[in-house]
């Protein structure tokens, strides 16, 4: 039925071609250029656009839905874990995330109050956070806004707000100091050289006395320690003594019980970039931007605690192995080892007593920061928390990588300190249908990655050139190859890319177009075809793929370059042996017209024009022989920028400020509108009904993006939309389930990726603040499960009988004989499983009859017939039995009697047991069969001894069940 429709579609536009040659043919007298008769009557093949008069739109401005699905951008911060290691802190934006440590995900959101935050999250950013040491129930969170906010995590609630009326940087916090913490906060200044000051203050966390006003969020106490130069750390020693801050190329150094006598500075040859303090020795470490780390060993009482601003020097050792800036730094909790990390994307674990160094490699991305926690099962891990804002876990015994969580990975720096940014102004963006995905950017330019926004999860990343991930050759930045261009063909079974690198010293320009194909088995996409320079040393401007194709119609592209040349691409395939048919993508046709260059393409809904807009005009050529049907030119839009087919018979041309719809098959222009600023781009419709035009409007006070919706019918916008940001790159993504609606994924100038339209639908990190459940997450075991084992101290409340543990012992092993191979002390009490551990041992047999009867005769002898001195007769077959609970239940109470409670034997029992062995030889063999057991623990062995049961034991007597001796009925007494 496609196919018959594709056909039926082709035959009516070649039935309107050939009405068009036709008309051309008619009007052969017409001048170039011009139209003197009426085009609906006449036009010619060069026709002139006469538009009505153009009237500009006024229609009412509404703020779009749009929602964040991602924030590239990553925290400075290190995150923080809780005491228990289940969760971590992550700061991103003017929310604080509590994550969870084992699967990553986002649990709970803590967010600053609407009175602390506003649309512009960059000042009112949370900057740092310290767990409070006197409650580790409580976070303590600085900001930009200059407030000091405690949180109760576990609540998700805010208990208390301290503004100190001054951008936060930097926090810490000690146990000795209750209820107090130090800051690195901004200076005010007029000067703009004087900003990148800052002063270093003790603040209280108690607010000023109520009574005098009580909507004061004020500090009760604020100390100033000392000013500095721009923090880059901020510590206090593990006991308390010492506070040390970083700046600029000085460590100043305070006594904590001196603070009023400053700061005493020490100076270091180079930049600093990072502070970290030993956990247990007086020492701290400290990275520069020339990528070397130092040991100072300048706590000592000798410090010159009463000379202000005294600048001095002390003794360092320095360890190098960083080519560039130390980002980070971390000791070890026991401080054996200290972690450090940087833009080479590697975590560099420093031996300090040996100077030996280790090295885990290749991590993704640069790292940002480092930080150290205990797993649940004990281990040692370390949290990386890269520039894509990843966070990786790494096992501190085997140094290998161990779980990794991710969203969207963009990095903003890679872009931003471009040495070119018009380069990136082309931002590759594309939807592939068949996995339901999205191509995007990645960490890396030359890499895409592949994002599922519905599931909110990174399936892959795809490097499309492959590059060194080290961006630096000393101070200058390396150009990368980059990914331009990314288009998916409608069946979603192709994917075209660009990949550009331009020429420096060293390197020549290189341009790639590269073919892909999609493996639906192996669900990845496979380079197939790699064409070297398609346009020469020329950047490719666009590409389309052409619709659905068929067998008669191959798949196509269609490529135009900045040397003035249209290239078509098709598909084509050959047998290989043994291999089956092997796909690959040639050159099928060159189009040029006079020496204009083209700037974008675009292809009919069956595949049968195709209409490239060039510099002064818009020429549509037919795809049978690429033959030109038309062109396009108008004095309303003497600059085209790009033409669409839309509507099955109307091209949409888009100047820079102007709309031009054309009717293909009338040769008229519908309608004409101009725009109040310059056109970025316009999306067409699914249905081709409708389409979207995008205006930027970037000035000092705002940036913003204006989203027009025209109809085919009205010249007028029928709708106006805002976004509060601009637009780098958008596509259509089929997220509403009314086919109406428009749906768009955009990144925006931040490097954010962003959902927008009239109906989003995605799936989203929790962003509000929850209560955490601290009884249901797992626990450490304790140091005595360690050793004896969690069996040996289970929770005795949760069992219900003694045969749920029996069970549960016997089934933690494979089978009966492994439990003996346990250490006794790792085994619980015999008694608490003894008879699940027989029944394991003793097993029922099966026999295909019934046991045959006791004969009558036997059981009819005279009770008073005399029985003594008559050996006993086998008179019936000895068969296999069934031992019954009844009978283990007493056989436990002879070891429970006898050996486990270990009691000295009665006098009673002692007759017992010597008439018992008068009776018989206990050493002469037995014929008989098994013995039908006593309660008290006896059996009938002989007439004597069945005599003396009867006389010694009342338990006998007493028993209900008929007593049988070689297969007769005992004589009453």
């Amino acid at each position: 039925m496609a196919a018959l429709n594709s056909r039926t579609k082709s035959s009516n536009a070649h039935k309107s071609k050939l009405n068009v040659r036709r008309n051309q043919e008619g009007a052969m007298s017409s001048k170039k250029g011009k139209a003197k008769e009426n085009p609906t009557k006449s036009p010619s093949k060069h026709t002139v656009l006469q538009a009505p008069p153009t009237t500009s739109w006024d229609g009412k401005e509404t703020p779009w839905e749009w929602a964040s699905i991602t924030s590239p951008t990553a925290s400075r911060v290190p995150p923080i874990f809780t005491k228990d290691g289940s969760y971590f802190f992550s700061l991103v934006g003017s929310s604080v995330q509590i994550r969870s440590t084992a699967t990553g995900q986002v649990v709970s959101t803590l967010k600053a109050p609407s009175s602390q935050s506003s649309s512009n999250s960059q000042p009112n950013a949370f900057s740092c956070a310290v767990v409070n040491p006197h409650n580790p129930f409580q976070l303590i969170t600085g900001s930009l806004s200059g407030c000091l906010m405690i949180w109760d995590f576990l609540d998700g609630s805010l208990l208390r707000t301290v503004d100190i009326t001054q951008p936060i940087h930097l926090i810490c916090a000690h146990e000795q100091f209750k209820d107090y913490v130090f800051v690195a906060a901004s200076r005010p200044s007029k000067n703009a050289k004087q900003d990148q000051n800052a002063v270093i203050m003790r603040v209280s966390l108690q607010n000023v006395d109520a009574s005098t006003n009580s909507t004061s969020q004020r500090s009760a106490e604020v100390l100033a320690v000392g000013k500095t130069r721009s923090p880059t750390g901020l510590a206090i020693s593990p006991n308390g003594a010492w506070l040390v801050a970083t700046a600029g190329h000085k460590a100043y150094v305070a006594k904590t019980s001196a603070l009023t006598a400053g700061f005493t500075k020490y100076v270091s040859p180079e930049r600093l970039t990072c502070l970290a303090f030993h956990p247990s020795e007086e020492y701290f470490a400290t990275g520069d931007d020339k990528g070397v780390i130092r040991l100072w060993y300048c706590l000592n009482d000798e410090l010159a605690v009463n000379a202000k601003g005294v600048e001095k020097k002390t003794q360092t050792s320095s360890m190098h192995w960083h080519a560039h800036a130390v980002s980070t730094l971390a000791f070890t909790t026991n401080g054996a080892y200290l972690l450090s990390g940087g833009e080479e994307a590697v975590l560099v674990i420093w031996q300090l007593h040996t100077g030996r160094k280790e090295f885990v490699p290749r991590v993704g991305s640069a790292i940002n920061t480092v930080s150290v926690a205990k797993s649940k099962t004990g281990e040692e891990e370390y949290l990386l928390g890269l520039a894509d804002a990843t966070y990786i876990f790494v096992n501190a015994g085997s140094l290998k990588i161990s779980r990794s969580y991710s969203r969207v990975k963009i990095d903003p720096n890679v872009y931003i300190h471009d040495p070119s940014p018009s380069k990136m102004a082309k931002t590759p963006l594309a939807v592939h249908s068949l996995s339901s995905t999205l191509l995007l950017p990645s960490s890396h330019p030359s890499s895409l990655q592949v994002y599922s926004p519905s599931t909110s999860t990174l399936v892959s990343e795809l490097e499309i050139s492959p590059s060194n991930r080290v961006s630096r050759r000393e101070d200058k930045p390396v150009d990368h190859s980059r990914v331009e261009r990314c288009v998916v063909s409608p069946s979603g079974l192709w994917m075209a890319t660009v990949d550009v690198r331009d020429n420096d010293d060293d390197f020549r320009a290189e341009v790639y177009l590269k073919f892909w194909s999609w493996d639906e088995k192996n669900v990845v996409w496979v380079l197939n075809t790699r064409i070297d320079r398609p346009h020469a040393d020329k950047p490719i401007t666009s590409l389309a793929f052409s619709p659905e194709h068929t067998e008669d119609t191959p798949l196509q592209l269609v490529t135009t370059g900045g040397d003035g040349v249209v290239k078509v691409w098709r598909l084509r395939s050959r047998k290989v042996k043994n291999e089956g048919r092997e796909e690959f993508w040639v050159t099928r046709t060159t189009l040029k017209y006079h020496t204009e260059k083209p700037r974008s393409v675009s292809w009919s809904q069956d595949a049968s024009l195709l209409a490239i807009s060039f510099e002064s005009c818009v020429v549509v050529y037919e795809t049978l022989v690429y033959a030109v049907i038309q062109t396009l030119t108008s004095a309303e839009c003497t600059n085209p920028q790009n033409a669409q087919f839309i509507g099955g018979r109307s091209l949409l041309v888009t100047g820079r400020t102007q709309l031009v719809l054309w009717d293909i098959l009338t040769h008229t222009v519908s309608w004409h509108q101009s725009t109040p600023r310059e056109i970025q781009s316009v999306a067409l419709h699914p249905s081709g009904s409708s389409f979207a035009v995008f205006e930027n409007i970037d000035s000092n006070d705002t940036r913003t993006t204006r989203i027009s919706i025209f109809t085919l019918q009205s010249q007028k916008p029928a709708q106006v939309f805002t976004l509060p940001f601009i637009l780098r790159s958008q596509t259509w993504y089929p997220g509403t389930a009314d086919p109406s609606q428009f749906s768009f994924l955009g990144i925006n100038q931040s490097w954010n990726l962003v959902a927008f339209g009239d109906s989003i639908n995605l799936a989203e990190e929790d962003n509000s603040a929850k209560e955490l459940a601290t009884d249901s997450t797992a626990r450490r075991p304790t140091l005595l499960q360690d050793i004896f084992g969690s069996s040996a101290f289970v929770d005795l409340t949760n069992i219900s009988t003694p045969e749920s543990t029996q069970h549960q012992v016997l089934s933690s092993s494979k089978s009966p004989e492994e439990i003996f191979e346990s250490p006794a002390y790792l085994t619980p009490a015999i008694n608490t499983f003894f008879d699940s551990l027989v029944d394991t041992f003793l097993r029922k047999r099966l026999t295909e009859s019934e046991p045959p009867p006791i004969a009558t005769s036997q059981m009819d002898v005279d009770e008073d017939s005399e029985m003594e001195g008559e050996e006993p007769q086998m008179t019936t077959t000895v068969l296999a039995r069934t031992v019954t609970s009844s009978e283990m239940n007493y056989l436990v109470g002879l070891f429970r009697k006898h050996t486990i409670q270990d009691r000295t034997p009665s006098s009673h029992a002692t007759k017992l047991n010597d008439k018992v062995a008068n009776g018989r030889d206990s050493s002469a063999p037995s014929r008989q069969p098994p013995s039908k057991v006593l309660p008290n623990g006896t059996s009938h062995k002989s007439k004597q001894s069945a005599a003396v049961a009867s006389d010694e034991s009342s338990d006998a007597s007493s028993s209900s069940s008929p007593i049988l001796v070689n297969g007769r009925k005992r004589k009453k007494p």
